[in-house]
């Protein structure tokens, strides 16, 4: 059996995690929490902050940010589509990491289609990062029996890039 019929070969999408990084809780984190329900159809989750920083006014454990995370296949499909259509199909080389996984941002949310800006909510970007594996990873992320995923069942940048073109049809740009 070539590596072409193996199923456990093939590259999939495990998760898609949408952030909106506010710096703040109160009025500014509600909106940014709609505008990631609205974008995604997903609840949002708040994010905390992890160190207390005085001069950019965080505390330890203060709201400063929401984040969703997708994990249904139709729904990341969609949500990925529009995202690439919003950055034109076109993603830097370098937003892909060793592992194969793609992160990028998008500067307004208004720019998704079917948005429409509003004066009360304001203006929010996003950052967007997708995971990419194979089949039987979980191996290095459950509780009982845990393993080590070889080298060559890990996806690298190269054929995340050729998997990304070839479902998504994005041109990647070299710099």
């Amino acid at each position: 059996m070539s590596d072409a019929a193996n199923p456990m070969s093939m590259p999939r999408i495990t998760k898609v995690s949408v952030n909106i990084g506010v710096g703040e809780g109160g009025e500014r984190l509600v909106n940014a929490e709609n505008v990631l329900q609205l974008v995604t159809g997903v609840k949002p989750q708040r994010t905390l902050g992890r160190i207390q920083n005085r001069d950019l006014k965080v505390r330890q454990g203060a709201p400063i940010g929401c984040k969703a995370t997708m994990r249904n296949q139709e729904v990341i499909k969609k949500f990925l589509t529009d995202a690439f259509w919003v950055r034109e199909n076109m993603i830097p080389t370098w937003n892909f990491d060793r592992e194969g996984n793609l992160s990028f941002g998008v500067r307004d949310y208004t720019d998704f289609p079917g948005q429409k800006y509003d004066p009360d909510i304001g203006i929010f970007g996003m950052d967007i990062t997708v995971v990419l594996e194979r089949p039987g990873h979980r191996v290095s992320r459950r509780r009982r029996a845990k393993g080590k995923v070889g080298m060559g069942h890990r996806v690298n940048a190269d054929e995340s890039r050729a998997w990304f073109i070839e479902n998504f049809g994005i041109t990647i740009m070299e710099e």
